[in-house]
């Protein structure tokens, strides 16, 4: 089955919206699936195929608010900038102490919307979009270019997504807005990544200052809140906004404009949605019932990637 190109978001042939089998039917009961505001897609990587969009529901065109989910496009800018030599993982950035890891890591103890230190870094998992600002502030001065000019350069384009993804001035952490057949680019990148070495990702997938409690936003507290460079990892927190039948090693971020992004590396599947609807109730029971049913028709037991 050929691939789609690059952000287009074009469904490979799927099942009837009439099939009980196709999980993206699930999105017709969401609450803004009636205003047209809804859309989800799915992204399959097999052995030799894809990665490859293999179905979506919903108008893949229509621009809708990423919300947190813009974190996981500030991890891969500064993933680039590690990978390029202009930032390292391990040098001070943020609050004394402090690295440009604890910020991607959301352990550099900055309070959640102000730079401002509540935890002495490696000690707490606080969400902090506060960090991320300060991190995209942060390789915009050793690049020597504006953020926005950056991520554009280093991700969007070569992953073929609107370079005006970041509007400017607006927060990296949580102001980016764009189409589904953008976020599905970014499902096929985090498949098998192009912009940045797939040991690379495989790093940032796998939790950094283990052990640290913390909330997730929605969700509560976790004892072993477990977060990546710039991922949130499923791992072993219950309850979760993906699936029972996700693996521990699921990774992504959801917003709360309704927004997310899973990777399921052991499954081979990814899954975008923009919800049209802020986080709520409805998404708390919608998301992790989708997962399941996309991990079940398109994970490895599942239908294949192709007709």
């Amino acid at each position: 089955m050929p691939e789609p190109a690059a952000g287009s978001g074009g469904p490979a042939p799927a099942p009837t919206a009439t099939s009980p089998a196709r999980a993206l039917a699930l999105v017709e009961g969401w609450p803004a699936w009636p205003s047209g505001a809804a859309s989800a897609g799915v992204v399959c990587l097999r052995p030799g195929v894809g990665p490859a969009v293999v179905d979506s529901v919903g108008d893949p065109s229509r621009p809708s608010a990423w919300a947190s989910v813009s974190k996981l496009l500030v991890a891969l800018a500064v993933l680039v900038g590690v990978e390029e030599g202009t930032v390292d993982l391990d040098e001070p950035a943020g609050p004394p102490g402090a690295t440009v890891r604890h910020l991607l890591a959301h352990a550099s103890g900055l309070a959640p919307d102000v730079p401002r230190p509540l935890a002495p870094p490696g000690t707490r998992r606080i969400y902090s979009n506060a960090g991320f600002e300060v991190l995209a502030d942060h390789l915009a001065a050793r690049s020597g270019m504006p953020f926005g000019d950056y991520l554009a350069a280093g991700v969007l384009e070569p992953l073929g997504m609107d370079p005006g993804t970041l509007p400017d001035g607006a927060s990296p952490a949580w102001a980016m807005a764009g189409p589904l057949a953008d976020l599905l680019a970014l499902c096929r990148e985090l498949l098998a990544p192009t912009v940045v070495s797939p040991a690379t990702v495989a790093a940032a997938a796998t939790v950094a200052f283990p052990g640290l409690g913390g909330v997730l936003p929605g969700f509560g507290r976790y004892d072993h809140c477990d977060w990546g460079l710039g991922f949130e990892l499923k791992d072993a927190k219950t309850p979760h906004w993906t699936g029972a039948a996700n693996s521990p090693g699921t990774f992504g971020h959801f917003g709360r404009a309704g927004s997310f992004v899973w990777v399921d590396p052991a499954a081979g599947v990814a899954l975008a949605a923009l919800g049209g609807a802020d986080f709520g109730a409805w998404a708390k029971a919608a998301w992790p019932a989708l997962a399941d049913a996309v991990v079940a028709e398109w994970g490895p037991t599942g239908a294949p990637p192709g007709p």
